[in-house]
């Protein structure tokens, strides 16, 4: 049996069954944020790209373990936040996930 987690302090994302792999979305919390499922874990980055201010969670592409910002093809590790070629070379904010009672939950001040 799971332990229990209080989801007190937590940002609601989404339900687990509501992204299947490969699924990304966006959240309008803490300024935007980009949730990305990968082989049935979630991993979640700030939203907007740190090369222009274009959204991942609703134009980024998902291939594995990378988004493609589709504005410039700027990619990033979705499991760090680090930028993988240029035109980006700041790393995205990175958040913990926590997944309890099928829903999915962010940690907003962990990073």
């Amino acid at each position: 049996m799971a332990p229990e987690v209080s989801t007190e302090a937590l940002i609601f994302a989404c339900n687990e069954d509501d992204l299947t792999d490969g699924e990304n979305l966006r959240l309008d919390a803490d300024g935007g944020i980009a949730v990305f499922r990968v082989d049935g874990e979630f991993f979640a980055t700030s939203d907007s790209c740190s090369h222009e201010k274009w959204s991942l969670g609703e134009e980024g592409e998902l291939e594995g373990h990378e988004v493609l910002c589709t504005l410039h093809m700027a990619r990033f590790d979705v499991r760090t936040g680090a930028p993988l070629c240029f035109p980006a070379v700041l790393a995205l904010k990175k958040y913990r996930t926590v997944v309890t009672d099928g829903r999915v939950y962010i940690a907003p001040n962990e990073g």
